[in-house]
């Protein structure tokens, strides 16, 4: 991929080892881009990928649930943010979901991708959509819907 990034990186507690096992799988690519992460996720990667001997640009934001969550959103509102990778615990209750809801709302609201298991961020961070010029993806359309809208092409 020729076109640098900024990706987030967000991690529940109990999705943080699957997180670090999938940046450390991904550490060539992911050493390309600038990576913005909730803090204890960020220094988690930070360090494997040290152990590793990969250099990588990392911005540690706050953890989660202190506003990590809503300051990677704000980036997100900002035009800062190309792709999220958000690994959610969903078997067990947030004490900050409004953040985390608010982060997924901006992604989709603003446009940007969002992979929340490691399948989808795989597909994502390998898409040669990322390097194809001519390809420019279709805004969101928030508009009524009106059954004669199906034959007006």
């Amino acid at each position: 991929m020729r076109k640098q990034l900024k990706i987030a990186l967000v991690a529940h507690d109990n999705r943080k080892a699957d997180m670090v096992e999938w940046a450390v799988y991904n550490a060539d690519m992911l050493s390309q881009h600038k990576l913005i992460c909730t803090g204890t996720t960020g220094k988690l990667i930070q360090r494997a990928m040290e152990e590793k001997g990969v250099q990588v640009d990392i911005t540690c934001m706050h953890s989660g649930p202190l506003g990590g969550d809503a300051e990677i959103a704000a980036l997100v509102v900002q035009k800062q943010i190309n792709l999220a990778v958000f690994l959610i615990d969903d078997l067990n209750p947030q004490p900050h979901e409004a953040d985390i809801q608010m982060l997924l709302r901006q992604c989709r609201i603003h446009n940007v991708p969002i992979a929340c298991n490691r399948y989808s961020a795989d597909l994502m961070i390998t898409s040669t959509l990322w390097d194809d010029e001519s390809y420019v993806p279709t805004e969101p359309k928030y508009v009524k819907f009106v059954r004669e809208d199906l034959f007006n092409f």
